[in-house]
């Protein structure tokens, strides 16, 4: 191997381990959640195994003796000889955490640990020393009884096409069988051998079935086949175990194969089977006799094993049926597709939609947006893998903080952008960990408030008119409106007498270093956190709000876009200028009325309509068409109007960040490129109304200080004008 397949090979390797101890978390809570099913202990055995066997193929020690550990301690839980205990699962799960440190070391280029993760190393292998016994006490089991004599495997090896590639010779691992015990006998299947001229020398279609006689246990004799069982496929059974041996061979739809590969019948036993069936039908039959029923009857081999093939054959013809692979593709790749799938529809925008546009023109634009449709369904993933991560962490903090709380997650089906899911998580873990914290009561407090002694929080996504909403919901105490307000007085958010809405003054908890916590505590406090996530969510082009009930729980709304490479846009123009409002957010569209001028609302059916000007709001130069339009959007559960001069229609938009130059402005979230080559602005709808919302407050209060300053002022006026004409009337003047 070059040094590019290497690199290529560990590239691999590092992602599936990082799957590998996602998978092995989730089913320790599982585990630890309700009763050990042995697939379940399997799986976990499985997950550990392969991740020590790919460490190995890749000389990564440290990682290869700390899995090893864990194995053995998964093994003893595997064989009834320890039994899944809350201890159990505490001294496993930080493992999980260090196993990703020690992987994401080899991503950063390191094969060996540093001194600190040596140490982390034998801090948990110590904790998990009581549990390798086998007992929760420390007292070994009673042994198992040593076997009499020699015991025969069967050992079934199908080595991977690239065996030979990886430096790997099949013939060494058969030698090296025959120093733990005798090798029987050994032949070679040669079915995918190909032509001598369509032959790759490098490339192993070699399987070996052997027959093998040992007293080293089974986990010895796998062991041998260490370095190679990632890419191969390795069975070995009992002598008695055809059964099990059948369930354990590669796919195959005919049973005749299935029987002879597992060594049950021999090629002439096979042969003389098909010719009675092939009599059966010259005589008259159908279809025949079916060939199992002939093995059984000539008594080649037994009811039970045809059962086995038969159900073997079954599951072949089913998985084939319900087929459904996929394939890694590298991000960079996908993201270079998903850019030029943006320049298609550019291009389209430019055909134009004139009158008499061709049948030939027409499907090209259909073929594009299809094209569309598909490049981005590629970067779509379910929401439901980052949400499952967070029954780790409502474990831990709960462990914490002794409280108890029951996690329920729905909607996990939902998709939505990769680069999104993976920006979403940090996030999404503030806000659980401040309902834990904050939200959710103690068992004491629960029990005397007369709620279920067990709290429930869920995480919900589904979609919604073309953007995603997870929630993050507790049945907790809900949110202190008056605690709220008291504080943001205090440290000068809000004046003494303002007269703030209930959505207004929730929204106050995302302010930076906001906190109504009277303690400072591991997990908040410090009001650090909830800033944090608005911003995150607002830089997603998101939204956030909150939804509370006192002493019923908090619910925690987060609305982002599906995809951030390509929406669904609503064009508009102001003066010589274009921008894009997001179609998701775009529900009507009215005629300013022609008495609002110099104000900053509507009455639109009985409901007074807030808006902003466009040509304001960016300061554009010009005067305003004679005939205006508003566009209703929703803003954080309200609605608002955008008055601009035209309405152009709607528009497929491929997202454009702004340069580094631009990242401060507020109320853009992008641009975009029209078909005529003009520059359009990408409206963020939550910043703007923020803005026109914060600086209609500041002009109020200018206005109301004016309005105080008049009155004062007449006030003084009046007063001395009385008393001179009450000077003029005594003097008779």
């Amino acid at each position: 191997m070059n040094d590019d397949d290497i690199h290529d090979a560990l590239e691999t390797f590092i992602t599936e381990a990082r799957e590998l101890v996602q998978d092995f978390e989730d089913g320790l809570l599982e585990l630890e959640s309700g009763p050990a099913g042995p697939e379940a202990v399997n799986g976990l055995f499985r997950a550990m195994h392969t991740l020590k066997g790919s460490a190995g193929l890749f000389g990564l020690g440290h990682l290869v003796s700390f899995a090893h550990v864990l194995e053995s301690v998964l093994d003893e839980l595997r064989g009834g000889r320890l039994q899944v205990t809350p201890e159990l699962v505490s001294a496993l799960l930080p493992c999980t955490d260090h196993i990703t440190a020690l992987v994401d070391g080899v991503a950063g280029g390191r094969t060996e640990p540093t001194a600190a993760e040596a140490d982390v190393s034998a801090r948990l292998l110590a904790a998990l020393e009581p549990f390798q016994s086998g007992a929760p006490d420390g007292t070994a089991p009673p042994a198992a009884p040593a076997p009499d004599g020699p015991r025969t495997w069967l050992l079934s090896l199908w080595f991977g096409p690239d065996c030979l590639r990886n430096g790997m010779d099949p013939l060494s691992f058969l030698r090296y069988l025959s120093t733990m015990g005798t090798v029987a006998w050994a032949v070679t299947v040669r079915d995918a051998l190909p032509r001598a001229d369509e032959a790759d020398p490098e490339t192993c279609y070699l399987g070996f079935e052997v027959e093998f006689l040992s007293t080293a246990a089974k986990a010895d004799i796998e062991s041998v086949f260490e370095f190679v069982r990632d890419d191969s496929t390795i069975t070995i059974l009992p002598a008695d175990s055809a059964v099990e041996l059948i369930a354990a061979l590669p796919e195959n739809d005919r049973l005749g194969d299935l029987l002879r590969r597992s060594g049950m019948v021999t090629d002439l036993e096979l042969a003389k089977a098909l010719q009675i069936q092939q009599e059966a039908i010259r005589a008259g039959e159908a279809s025949g006799k079916p060939l199992g029923e002939i093995l059984v009857q000539e008594h080649i081999v037994q009811q039970p094993v045809v059962e086995a093939a038969l159900d073997r054959q079954r599951k072949t013809a089913e998985g084939r049926q319900q087929d459904n692979q996929t394939i890694r593709v590298f991000a960079s790749r996908l993201d270079k597709l998903i850019d030029l799938v943006g320049e298609l529809v550019i291009a389209q925008a430019g055909v134009g939609t004139a009158d008499g546009l061709s049948e030939t023109q027409e499907n090209v634009l259909r073929l594009v947006e299809e094209v569309r449709h598909t490049a981005l369904s590629l970067r779509m993933v379910p929401i439901g893998t980052t949400l499952r991560r967070f029954e780790r962490v409502v474990r831990d903090v709960c462990l914490d903080l002794g409280k108890e709380v029951d996690l329920v997650i729905t909607g996990g089906e939902a998709e939505m952008d990769k680069a999104l899911v993976e920006r979403i998580g940090d996030p999404l873990l503030h806000l659980v960990r401040n309902a834990l914290d904050h939200g959710m009561e103690t068992r004491a407090e629960r029990e005397r408030l007369g709620k279920p002694v067990r709290g429930r929080l869920r995480l919900n996504a589904f979609h919604d008119a073309g953007s995603i909403v997870i929630e993050v919901a507790d049945d907790g105490r809900g949110l202190d409106r008056e605690r709220i307000l008291a504080k943001a007085v205090d440290r000068g958010l809000v004046g003494r007498n303002a007269a703030l809405t209930d959505h207004e003054v929730y929204a106050l908890i995302f302010e930076p270093g906001f906190s109504t916590a009277d303690t400072v505590s591991n997990l908040s406090g410090r009001g650090v956190g909830m800033d944090v996530v608005r911003g995150a969510i607002t830089a997603l082009r998101g939204s956030i709000d909150v939804q509370t009930t006192p002493g019923a729980g908090t619910t925690i709304q987060i609305r982002l876009p599906l995809t951030l490479a390509i929406i669904d846009g609503f064009l508009v123009g102001t003066g010589d200028a274009y921008f894009i409002i997001p179609l998701d957010r775009v529900t009507e569209c009215v005629e300013l009325p022609a008495d609002a001028d110099g104000r900053s609302f509507m009455h639109l059916r009985e409901e007074v309509l807030p808006f902003v000007r466009l040509r304001q709001a960016f300061g554009l130069p010009g005067q305003p068409s004679r005939r205006q339009s508003v566009v209703v959007v929703e803003h954080s559960g309200q609605r608002a109007g955008i008055v601009v001069d035209h309405l152009i229609g709607q528009s497929q938009t491929v997202i454009k960040p702004l340069g580094n130059l631009f990242e401060d402005v507020r109320s853009v979230s992008g641009s975009t490129i029209l078909g005529t080559g003009d520059v359009a602005l990408i409206l963020d709808i939550d910043a703007l109304m923020a803005q026109h919302i914060a600086g209609d407050k500041l002009r109020r209060a200018a206005a109301a200080r004016h309005q105080n300053r008049s009155n004062l002022v007449s006030s003084m006026s009046g007063t001395d004008t009385s008393a001179d004409r009450a000077a003029s009337a005594g003097t008779g003047r």
